[in-house]
């Protein structure tokens, strides 16, 4: 990881901020990446395709995320295994292991950990080469910087992921990309370990702004993406299943009653000739 550990060293708080260093990055890794992508969409996992209409990432766009390292991680593994460079600037806690376990290409992935107050210069020397950057601003930006930070995002072709808990959605975002309702699963009563979490993974663009929903594991057994085998959206839109109610016993067959329409004298005719001669 070569050069992400330049970029490390360079941005981190006890290394040096000044304007020099932050060129040095951008000379560095502007030998090693085009500087404008060709693409019109980044890939997402499969299990995300069904998220957003374009079932990708818009290149020259930023999204609003949820700053979850399993999301962040999941949203950075399709396009790593195509090849695509990405960062990520103000996540220290992000492990490298669990970026491994998503499929991650270590090797072209740069890991700005904490650079303080200078995340957005961070940012903008990143976008210049690097097609998908994650974010977590460590301050608000001015709008005059967000505007700048945006043409460049389309000039160079690049989708920034903002990960903002509390400041809500990012200015001129394409769209928003949230978790909900987590269920970690693998503990009992006091033993266990835990195996996977249960997310609702929750998106809306300018294209679609109702929102789409998808179940997934986040991350699953072996750390990936994993779609919930069972579509319980579907089974809600269906209602709840009816349940057979329990045969009754038969009853004993009844005598046939004469109808209206029949004679109301239906007996033999030599019971009527008796009925006669005694009358």
């Amino acid at each position: 990881m070569g050069i992400g550990l330049d970029a490390v060293t360079a941005l981190s708080p006890t290394g040096d901020f000044r304007a020099g260093e932050v060129l040095r990055l951008r000379r560095e890794i502007s030998r090693m990446q085009r500087r404008r992508s060709d693409d019109a969409l980044l890939p997402l996992d499969p299990a995300f395709a069904s998220l957003l209409p374009e079932e990708g990432l818009v290149t020259g766009t930023a999204y609003t995320v949820t700053p979850s390292p399993s999301l962040v991680l999941a949203l950075l593994s399709a396009a790593s295994r195509k090849g695509h460079w990405s960062a990520v600037v103000g996540m220290p806690t992000l492990g490298v292991e669990a970026a491994a376990a998503f499929g991650i290409d270590l090797s072209r992935l740069i890991l700005v950990p904490d650079p303080a107050d200078r995340w957005l210069a961070a940012t903008s020397a990143l976008a210049e080469v690097i097609p998908l950057i994650v974010v977590h601003p460590a301050s608000r930006a001015r709008d005059a910087d967000i505007s700048r930070l945006s043409a460049r995002l389309r000039d160079r072709g690049c989708t920034l992921l903002v990960a903002a808990s509390s400041a809500g959605e990012w200015p001129q975002s394409e769209g928003s990309i949230h978790i909900d309702d987590p269920h970690w699963h693998g503990l009992g009563a006091g033993w266990g370990l835990l195996s996977d979490c249960t997310v609702t993974v929750t998106a809306r663009t300018r294209r679609a702004p109702m929102p789409s929903r998808v179940q997934v594991r986040l991350p699953g057994n072996r750390g990936l993406v994993e779609p919930l085998s069972v579509d319980v959206s579907s089974s809600e839109r269906r209602g709840p299943e009816l349940t057979a109610l329990p045969s009754l016993p038969s009853l004993p067959s009844l005598p046939s009653l004469p109808s209206e329409a029949s004679p109301r004298n239906t007996a033999p005719d030599h019971e009527l000739s008796f009925w006669a001669e005694a009358g």
